[in-house]
C-alpha cells in the first residue's frame, strides 16, 4: 500500500486528463524532466507558484474537484510536519479532558489522532463499538473484526467514505511516511485494498450522520456525528474529539 504523495496524485491527475508530461510542463512553465522528477518523487516540493501553475491547467482541461485541490496543495508541503507517537498524543490528554467525555454520557464520545488511534474514550462509546478499545484503532477495528459489520448498519459505503478520509487527513499532515505502518497493517484486509484503489480523497465534515446497530439485539439507532480538531496543548492540530448525539 502506497501513501498518497505529491507526485501519485499528480500523475493520476495528469494520465486522467490525458495530457503528456511535455504539455503540462509546458503550459507550468517547468521542464518535461522536472515533472518527470515530481511524480517520481526525486525533488523536493514544488514551489506554491509551480503548484498553482500545474493546477491552473489541469483544471482547464478538466475541473478538479475541491478535494482534490486541497489535497494536491496539502501534498505539496503545507502540511503539519511529523507526526507525534500515541504515546505522546495519550501524555497529552489531561484530567479534565478525561472528564469531559464522562460528562456526555450516554452519548458516545472519545479522542482520537489523525490514524485513528482511540486515545480516550467512555462507556458508551465502548459500548458502541464492541473491541475496539482493545484493538485500539478504528480503522483496523471497521476492516478487521467481524463486529464492525453488524455495528454498522451501511457498512460498505461507510468504509469507502472513510478511506477517501484518511487520503485527505495523510495529505493534511504533511508525513505520509507517518502513515506507513498503518497502510501496511491494513493492506492486509481485501476490502481496505479495494477502497484504496479506488483512489478517491475528501475531507469529513464537521457533522455527519452514523446509521449503528446493537450486535446483541438487532436494535437500530441515528447518531449525528460531531468531531472538532483540538488545537491547543502540546500537539495542535493532531487530536481530535468526536461525540455521538442520539438522535
Amino acid at each position: 500500500m502506497e501513501a498518497p504523495t505529491f507526485g501519485n496524485l499528480l500523475r493520476r491527475l495528469r494520465d486522467g486528463r490525458g495530457l503528456s508530461r511535455e504539455r503540462l510542463a509546458f503550459n507550468a512553465g517547468v521542464s518535461a524532466s522536472y515533472i518527470t522528477h515530481l511524480e517520481k518523487g526525486e525533488r523536493g516540493n514544488p514551489t506554491r507558484e509551480v503548484v498553482e501553475a500545474l493546477i491552473r491547467h489541469l483544471d482547464l482541461l478538466d475541473p478538479l474537484s475541491a478535494a482534490d485541490h486541497r489535497q494536491l496543495s496539502d501534498l505539496a508541503g503545507l502540511g503539519s510536519g511529523d507526526l507525534p507517537t500515541v504515546e505522546q498524543l495519550c501524555d497529552a490528554i489531561t484530567a479534565n479532558m478525561r472528564r469531559v467525555l464522562n460528562l456526555h454520557r450516554p452519548n458516545l464520545a472519545a479522542y482520537i489522532d489523525l490514524r485513528a488511534n482511540v486515545l480516550a474514550w467512555n462507556d458508551s462509546w465502548d459500548d458502541t463499538f464492541p473491541g475496539v478499545t482493545e484493538d485500539g484503532n478504528m480503522l483496523r477495528w471497521l476492516f478487521g473484526n467481524d463486529l464492525a459489520t453488524r455495528v454498522m448498519v451501511n457498512w460498505e459505503s461507510d468504509v469507502r467514505q472513510v478511506v477517501r478520509w484518511l487520503r485527505g487527513l495523510i495529505g493534511r499532515s504533511g508525513d505520509t511516511a507517518g502513515f506507513a505502518d498503518l497502510l501496511q497493517e491494513l493492506g492486509e484486509f481485501p476490502k481496505f485494498r479495494q477502497a484504496w484503489s479506488e483512489g478517491g480523497v475528501a475531507f469529513a465534515p464537521h457533522v455527519w450522520t452514523l446509521h449503528l446497530r446493537n450486535p446483541v439485539t438487532g436494535l437500530r439507532r441515528k447518531v449525528y456525528a460531531q468531531t472538532g480538531r483540538i488545537d491547543t496543548g502540546p500537539h495542535p492540530g493532531h487530536l481530535m474529539a468526536i461525540l455521538g448525539l442520539n438522535s
